[in-house]
């Protein structure tokens, strides 16, 4: 399922008592997706990595308290006064099989040796699969048996509706658009390769040197040297700075791009620049003299960001020839 589709099932699913099982490769915002269905229900996330875990972590060590053994459960657990949460079992699968044993009763009844769940608290788990060249192990049919299962792939509007609202570099979601079969690919033998979490690390390294220019010797160690390659040459032939500001400057004549790459630049640029009182007039203008398919897609992910885009007089022209396709 599409991300925005799990962060619903995940949102209708929160309080009940069956735990969930995320599935997926590596980078593909499983942990940020139950991070963010947390924040949104004001609940607190414990982050847990299995991996990391030893058989007797969450059992506790024993005390000797009026001659007998007393299981003290370890802190990181969720304790009664705490306030109701998420408790987040990520890499579960990477653990070795006595630490999955050892949730076998965590995930089912919600307690482990004397350690009781308090109520209010849900389990989820991630892992990823065996074929994604990940360290896993074989989960046993007895733990797996306790989740519901839920399979997480890239959707590449809903990354990129993701990208606009975060401040992603705007070459890095144009390129992206132009070329959404690289926002996700199956692990190589090389270290660095593509994926959504991998294009966010990019945008970053970007901002901080100051420009693609500047850190291009860097991008194949975060995207792989393929898509460093289409990516680099996607930003020289794409337009610049300054003939985006003369569209912006001059809307009803300045020369617009025809070929596709251009046409991504720029509608992602003005989207992210949509804070311009210039921009967002320039944009409603463009509207009329952008091919349709994207046009349509300005016009969306200006509403769904700036809602007052609507009121620009040159958007309600385009509404009276295009309202089927916007609503679609």
């Amino acid at each position: 399922m599409k991300p925005s589709r799990l962060d619903t099932v995940l949102s209708s699913m929160l309080g009940q008592r069956w735990p969930a099982f995320i599935w997926g490769p590596p980078g593909i915002g499983k942990s940020a997706i139950v991070h963010a269905v947390a924040s949104k229900a004001g609940m607190e996330v414990i982050d847990l990595r299995a991996s990391l875990l030893d058989p007797t972590d969450l059992r506790g060590i024993p005390a000797i308290i009026d001659q007998k053994a007393v299981w003290c459960p370890p802190a990181f657990l969720p304790q009664a006064q705490s306030k109701p949460g998420v408790l987040f079992l990520d890499e579960i699968n990477a653990a070795p099989p006595m630490v999955q044993a050892s949730l076998y009763q965590l995930v089912l009844d919600r307690k482990v040796g004397e350690y009781v769940l308090p109520d209010g608290w849900w389990i989820v788990a991630a892992g990823n699969r065996q074929k994604d060249r990940a360290v896993t192990f074989r989960m046993s049919s007895a733990l797996s048996n306790r989740f519901v299962h839920l399979e997480l792939d890239v959707d590449v509007s809903d990354w990129r509706a993701w990208a606009l609202k975060n401040d992603i570099y705007p070459m890095v979601t144009a390129f992206i658009g132009y070329k959404p079969g690289l926002l996700r690919e199956d692990p190589s033998e090389s270290a660095a390769f593509p994926t959504p979490r991998a294009w966010e690390i990019l945008s970053d390294v970007i901002k901080k040197f100051g420009g693609i220019k500047e850190c291009s010797d860097i991008v194949p160690g975060i995207v792989g040297q393929g898509a460093a390659t289409e990516f680099a040459a996607f930003v020289k032939r794409s337009l610049n700075m300054t003939q985006i500001e003369e569209i912006v400057a001059n809307p009803e004549s300045a020369k617009l791009p025809k070929a596709l790459d251009g046409l991504h630049v720029l509608t992602t640029w003005l989207v992210h620049s949509a804070d311009r009182q210039d921009v967002v007039k320039a944009s409603s203008i463009l509207l009329n003299r952008l091919p349709p398919e994207f046009a349509v897609v300005l016009a969306k992910e200006m509403i769904n960001l700036h809602s007052a885009f609507s009121r620009q007089e040159a958007y309600k022209i385009f509404m009276k020839t295009h309202a089927k396709l916007i609503a679609s």
